[in-house]
């Protein structure tokens, strides 16, 4: 069996922080609605670890989830899903507090890189169907993208952009919608034991 692959959603990020209480229980709502999209969804991969302890790298809690083997190729279904995945950490605290935070910042940069590489690099867009709209100059160094494209089009392709992540931000509200008694429930289990396993998460989930 190939090694697993470690995928981390990462959460709030804030070095040397002192988390109060009412901080403490929104960053383990937000790492459980991670974790409930993830689930819920098929072609995702499962769920590994979730953790509100705050760690050197920064990192106030993260979701975990690890891939059983390493796929080079992504489809669209499954870049759609890691999309969604990512919204969800705002949208159950959307759901549960009426209101959000800052704690989403990392999620909605790497949710947003996605949906556009779909639209300008991968092939991906109802719009523009094949035609690449962007290049990436010294892809092993790091190289920032570049447009080949207009200006009307690139202000079609942010549309498009945003259409995506819109549509996978309903699809995360939607599914903890769906599961709030659970969302709730692992939210307790969570605040008293700080770390949870993959195999605790799905036993309360699927109880």
């Amino acid at each position: 069996m190939e090694e697993a692959v470690e995928v981390v959603i990462a959460g709030y990020q804030k070095k040397g922080a002192v988390i109060s209480p009412k901080e403490k229980e929104i960053i383990a709502y937000h790492e459980i609605g991670h974790a409930v999209v993830a689930a819920k969804q098929a072609d995702s991969a499962p769920v590994h670890k979730i953790t509100i302890i705050p760690r050197t790298s920064g990192a106030l809690g993260y979701t975990m989830q690890v891939a059983e083997n390493e796929n080079v190729l992504m489809t669209k279904e499954e870049a759609l899903n890691k999309i969604a995945t990512y919204t969800g950490g705002r949208a159950a605290e959307e759901l549960v507090f009426g209101t959000y935070t800052s704690g989403a910042a990392n999620d909605i940069e790497q949710a947003t890189k996605i949906a556009r590489a779909m639209v300008t690099r991968l092939g991906m867009s109802k719009t523009f169907d094949m035609m690449g709209l962007e290049t990436v100059s010294n892809v092993y160094l790091g190289g920032d993208p570049s447009m080949t494209c207009s200006s009307e089009t690139a202000a079609k392709i942010d549309e498009e952009v945003l259409a995506i992540i819109k549509s996978a931000h309903e699809k995360a509200i939607n599914i903890l919608k769906e599961n709030m008694e659970k969302l709730h429930l692992l939210f307790s289990y969570l605040i008293e034991k700080e770390t949870i396993t993959g195999e605790e998460f799905m036993r309360i989930l699927e109880s």
